[in-house]
């Protein structure tokens, strides 16, 4: 089943599902006590870079800590598929 073709009996998609949509996530480390994040920022930001030029999306906001990380994305008006772009 395509997510775009499906509307469920009530009318309209669930939030999680909507095309253009503004999404926030968290994304934790296995290794909790190491601090790869923040010495390897340059990393992270060529593998924003990367993702950006595969499935663009707009970065509304990034907090990067030593374990972890928040993101709000926005994707482009028409694209719903976010699960993509976080693996």
């Amino acid at each position: 089943m395509r997510l775009l073709s499906y509307i469920p009996p009530h009318g309209f998609l669930p939030p999680q599902f909507l095309p253009g949509g503004t999404y926030f996530f968290t994304v934790t480390q296995a290794d909790r006590k190491r601090d790869w994040l923040v010495k390897h920022v340059d990393l992270l930001r060529a593998a924003f870079r990367q993702a950006r030029r595969e499935r663009p999306f707009a970065i509304e906001a990034v907090v990067v800590l030593p374990d972890h990380l928040h993101c709000i994305w926005t994707l482009p008006p028409g694209d719903a598929d976010y699960s993509y772009r976080c693996v």
